[in-house]
Parts: structure tokens; sequence; C-alpha cells
């Protein structure tokens, strides 16, 4: 019986709120209405809004306008109605808590309670005080009974833009008005939450697999929160959690909600999409960067490509590109460093390119330092079914990413609750943030509509990446960023040279993981794990150590120095200026290599080393470190020696049978040849005494070898 009475009375509650337009607020306030089983009614759908901004000038005065008509058609005596916002409102519990906490106040309407009095200040002693709690009625939020609101709302006859929040005021204030229609305020937040003057008293609870909203201040747990005023940022950050998005217990609820999968579809009905890449500075490993971009999973007769470029030192890296693979996409547009078009602009011409397509129905911008490592991004950001929405990139080692969660007070960085958790993976989900930068997808929809203008990148103080996130923000647009998968990083730019042929060799102190990838084999890791060190001679490890790239890139750098030693006894470049066993070479610090060269020992050597000479231990000092170059006709082959050194490193930079023929090492006390070294392994060997060895004679072509005398 009690729990038949308990229906009936959910029965007659109402929900009322007005929007014109689905924003990305309102499908979250629907959503938190659905999860605690709301009945809502949506008042103005498809009218235009005349009520103001509320930033420049009260407004609302639409809003009493469609509650007063709503309330007309409404014949139950006995009908509750809660009145509420809906962009920027978020249900914390649902029905049956907020009617008894109603019932609790023994009045007819209850209004939320503010800190702050608004619009008019000069009405603030004509409030009521109050024992405890806030004495300022907000207009964002009511619940009454149907005949004591129609009553409140019966002298409405103002304009749309008139201030709603001193029309209800002026009834609370007047002691007559607001003991007919019976009034009073939530004063403790019981039931209602306003954000604006009270962020410090609110947190989030989590418990028993839900989490809340808390105010501290009064140790009560509102049902609703309003993110009134300029409180958008942080009813963001709560709505990420609240209404059970997230838990600890469950992670994400929502993150499969409303997908657009795109498994069952044929090529042709993919979405179009124009993926924009902007180059606005020297930016290491750019041909990288054009590879994974050709690897990306998607369609390539679904995609066009728009391509600015401020940096000539890169038209080598997309002519290249684009010579083998423009003929990929459905359509390539290039703005290039000579045509005078400023980073700003080149950022809307690329909407542009989008918003004009009758076809693109996504924009993704990349910047060319993002390291895209995972190829199904573009999918998967297209699953998600968002109207912005970027992957999440880190810097490896380093607590930076590409969202920030939060502003200051000023609109730079401010580190929210989660930030880290997010970072680190310990929180894992759909993100609404307040900025994100260097990559992203914008549906073609947004970029049209809320996103029209074309000054979103234009600020007087802010930089054009904040100033666009603000205008997306003031769009009411929500920005989510993901860290449901591993997505990629960031390079870092900063001391990137560009006065050498592969300026990507010096990377290997900006951007470790980046200049591994690049230029350490495949297999090297597997020498730790796999014991893949091969013995061809007595204490002679033979092991896997640059790629192919790696190989060439030194070789062409060596060349393109060209100041390659005259191989004779007399040389300069070394201490005491005469060389016992001379090779024609350059050493690597010729080419300003020396730090780049020791970091490189330092990591990747010394590690095996120690592995196969245990005891030993090195910090791979060396006196010399030289590419050598053996010819036919100019130096074949070189005599038996000792090398000055404890061990020698030895990598083969080309291939036998292909670059040249004959060549390999031979150690005289055991009679032992390496007739073939394979490009990109090292031999390594004791230098001294026991390792007497000879350079055998190359017969066509040419032979490159990297060496490295270490601990001399």
């Amino acid at each position: 019986r009690l729990r038949q009475q308990s229906v009936l009375f959910l029965g007659k509650l109402l929900v009322l709120t007005v929007a014109t337009k689905e924003t990305d607020g309102f499908k979250r306030f629907m959503r938190s209405a659905r999860h605690f089983n709301y009945t809502v009614k949506v008042l103005g759908r498809g009218e235009k809004w005349n009520g103001g901004d509320y930033i420049s000038a009260p407004g609302g005065g639409q809003k009493v306008r469609l509650l007063k008509s709503a309330l007309a058609d409404i014949k139950e005596e006995d009908k509750i109605i809660l009145f509420i916002e809906s962009y920027d409102v978020i249900f914390s519990s649902g029905p049956k808590e907020l009617l008894k906490k109603f019932q609790q106040t023994k009045h007819k309407v209850v209004f939320s309670a503010e800190t702050l009095i608004w619009p008019d200040r000069h009405l603030e002693d004509k409030h009521p005080h109050v024992r405890e709690g806030k004495r300022f009625l907000g207009a964002g939020g009511f619940i009454g009974y149907v005949p004591n609101l129609k009553k409140m709302v019966s002298d409405w006859s103002g304009e749309d833009n008139d201030s709603d929040q001193l029309f209800y005021t002026k009834l609370y204030i007047n002691p007559e008005k607001r003991k007919s229609i019976n009034i009073t305020l939530d004063s403790k937040c019981r039931l209602f939450q306003n954000l604006h003057g009270a962020l410090d008293e609110v947190v989030l609870k989590f418990e028993d697999g839900r989490v809340r909203a808390r105010n501290v201040l009064y140790d009560t747990l509102p049902v609703i929160v309003h993110g009134n005023g300029p409180t958008k940022l942080q009813i963001n950050y709560l709505g990420n959690y609240i209404s059970n998005v997230w838990t600890f217990e469950t992670g994400c609820t929502v993150c499969n909600e409303d997908m657009r999968p795109l498994s069952g579809l044929k090529e042709s009905e993919y979405p179009g999409v124009v993926i924009g890449v902007f180059i606005q500075q020297p930016t290491p490993f750019v041909s990288v960067f054009f590879e994974r971009l050709l690897n990306l999973q998607y369609p390539k007769n679904r995609l066009k490509l728009f391509i600015y470029n401020q940096e000539p030192h890169h038209d080598q890296h997309i002519r290249s590109f684009l010579e083998n693979h423009e003929a990929d996409y459905q359509a390539v547009k290039l703005i290039g460093p000579d045509e005078d078009v400023d980073p700003i602009t080149s950022r809307n011409l690329g909407f542009d390119m989008c918003r004009d397509d009758i076809d693109c129905e996504y924009f993704f911008s990349v910047d060319v330092e993002v390291v895209l490592k995972n190829d199904e991004t573009l999918k998967i950001l297209i699953e998600l079914n968002k109207p912005f929405i970027a992957p999440m990139l880190t810097k490896p080692g380093r607590l930076w990413t590409n969202f920030w969660g939060a502003l200051s007070a000023d609109g730079y960085y401010a580190r929210s609750e989660d930030y880290v958790d997010i970072v680190q993976g310990r929180r894992v989900g759909i993100w609404n943030v307040p900025y994100v930068s260097q990559v992203y997808l914008v549906s073609a929809d947004v970029l049209r509509s809320e996103l029209k203008a074309d000054d979103l990148f234009h600020s007087a103080t802010l930089d054009a990446d904040m100033a666009f996130c603000s205008k997306v923000r003031d769009q009411g647009v929500f920005m989510f960023v993901t860290n449901m998968h591993t997505f990629g990083r960031v390079l870092s730019t900063e001391n990137y040279q560009m006065n050498h042929l592969h300026n990507d060799l010096w990377q290997i102190f900006e951007n470790p993981v980046d200049w591994e990838e690049r230029y350490i084999h495949e297999n090297y890791s597997k020498i730790m794990k796999d014991n893949i060190v091969e013995t061809p001679c007595p204490d002679v490890y033979w092991f896997p150590v640059f790629t192919e790239v790696a190989c060439k890139h030194l070789v062409e750098e060596m060349e393109n120095f060209g100041q390659w030693s005259g191989g004779g006894n007399v040389d300069n470049r070394i201490q005491g200026g005469y060389e016992n066993v001379p090779t024609i070479d350059i050493h690597m610090n010729q080419i300003n290599y020396e730090k780049e060269w020791h970091k490189f020992l330092l990591e990747y050597i010394a590690p095996v080393t120690e592995k196969m000479f245990p005891g030993y231990y090195t910090r791979a000092q060396f006196d010399l470190a030289f590419v050598v170059r053996y010819k036919p006709d100019e130096q074949p082959f070189l005599r038996p020696h000792h090398d000055a050194s404890t061990f020698t490193i030895n990598i083969a930079l080309n291939q036998v049978g292909i670059d040249y023929e004959g060549g390999g090492c031979r150690f005289l006390r055991y009679n032992c040849s390496i007739r073939a070294p394979r490009k990109g392994w090292a031999l390594m060997h004791p230098g001294r005494l026991t390792h007497y060895h000879e350079g055998l004679p190359t017969t066509a072509g040419v032979r490159y070898i990297a060496v490295s005398f270490v601990d001399p």
C-alpha cells in the first residue's frame, strides 16, 4: 500500500525545462534525467531564443512566458512541477529523494538559493534573513504545486528579454506575496546546488558504486547541480562523474553509448573526412609523420588532405610524400611557405575546405609534431560520435598532455583534481575538458553552425589555441578527450637544428623514444630477453643495433660532410697528431655528433657489454669514434693491428653483395673471419692483447663501417 502511494506520489512530478536547441549541455541533462527516471517536458523547442545571454545583461523572461503557457494546460491541482535550467544542470539523485526533501520544507514552492545577489544588489536588505545558509533567491531552479506556481506567474506580462530572476526576486521579497504563494528558499542546498559563489563548498562524493555532489559547508547532498553564471567549467568537470557517468567500481558507464559503428560499412559508405595537417615550425621526424598519416586505417578515397606548411625546410618531406601518394587521396590542397598565409588564416581555410564540401562530415586537425602511433585513431574517434573529441597524447616520462583539466582565473593552465589519474590511466573514459590542442576531430555540422565564425582563432590577449578553445566553450560545444586507447605522443620541437642533412639523427636527447623507433633495430630489445647475440669468433659478439634508415642516414651524413681523411699517418685531428694504422674516415666530432654518439653507446652498447662481459662496467668513454670508407681504388683493406681500446664496436653500415663485394674482418689469433657482416649489426670485441685483427679487402663497390674505440 505504501509502495503504491509512493509510486502515485512520484507520478505527480513533472520536470519542465526550456531548450530552444539541443546543445551538448541539453543532451547531458536529458541523459541524467533518464538515468534517474524523471519525466521531462521540454518547452520552446525550435523557438528562437530571445531571452538574452545573461552575460551582457539580465534576461530569461522567455522562460517565464513559456512556463506560464505550459501551466495553463495542466489541470491537476496536486501536480508538482520542477522547473529547471537544462544546458548547465545535472541530476545527482532521483525523484523520490527530491520529493521527500520538498515535503520536508513544509512549503508549496521552494526556490534554489544563492550566495550572491543578482541582478539588483540594492534589494539585498529586503531579503528575509535565514538562520543558516544562503538567503538570496536563484531563479535557475524551483519546485512547487501547480496552483501555487500558476498564482506566482499570473502577473507576468514582461518581454522575453526581461529578467526572470528579478521578477521572482520581487515576489519573494514582498512579504504578502511570499506568504500567499507560500515560497521558501532551499538555503542549505538540500535540493538545489547553485555553483556560482559556492565552488569551495562542493566536492564529489564516491560511495557504494555511485557518485554525487556533496555540499561540505552544510553537509548536504543536493539532488540537482546547476553550473550557473561563470561556473560552466566546474559543472562540466562534475558532469564527468555525476549521474554515475564514471565511478571507481564501474569505470566509464557512458563511453559506449550513442556510438557510430563503422565496422559493417563498405568503404564507399565511410564518412568523408578532411584531414588538416599543420606545419608551423621546424619539427623533427616529419617524414615519419607522413608515413604514419599514410598508414591510418581509413579508406583513402574518403579522405581529403589540407596541408599547411610555413617552413621551407620541410618542403622536401611534403614533396616526397605527395609525389608517391597524392593520387591515393580524394583531393589534396597544399599551402606552402611562399604563399604568405599566416597560421591563423590557415586554420580557417582548413575548416572552410570541410564546411564548403557537402561530402565532408568531419575535420581531423593534426599538427605535425603529433605522433599517432595508433593507426585506428581516426576510426576510434568517429565511432565515439561526439561533435568535438581529441585523443589524449602524452610526452614520454612527463605529466604533459594535449589537454588541460581546468583553467586558472586568467584562462591559462590549471591542474584538475583528476588530471594525474587520467594521464596515468587510473581513470579511463571520455572527459569533458576546457582545452585541447594539437589534434582533434570536429564534426562538419558543428563547423557549419556553432563554429561557423571566421575569427575562431583570433584574440587580443590569448594564443590562437587558447582563443579557439575559449570560443568553442562559449558556443556551448563540449570538447571531449578520450584516454580509452593509447594513441601516441607529441614531439618536443625545442632545440631542433636544421644545419645537417639528416637532422633527426641529433634527436636522441630531445625525443629519445622517436629516435629509438627510427634508428634502433627492431630486434635490439630481444638481446636481453632472447639471447640472440651470436659469437662468430671467440669473445667476438655480434648483435643487431641499427635500422636500415640509421645506416643510410649516417652514411649520407658523412658523404654530405665530405671531408674524408687522406689515410696517411699524420692526422692533426687526434692527440699527438700521428695515427699508426690510418683509415680513410670522418670522426663523429667533425660533424658535431660526439655527444649524441656517446649517448648512443651508453644507452644501447653498454648494456650489451655488461651482459656479455660479466663484471665489467663501462661509462662508454671514447677518444675515437668514426665512420670508415673502404674502396678498391682508395683504401681496400686494413693491415693487422690492435685497437687503442678496452673493447671496440664495429657497425656495418651497408650490405655485402649489394653495395660492395669482399670486405669483412679476420682475427688472426683464432684464424677466424667474419666475411658477410650484416647491415646494422655490431661486432663487439676486446681491443688489445687478444684480438689482433685485420680488415679484409673490399674488391668492388664501397663499404662503410662505424667504429668506436671504447674505454681507451
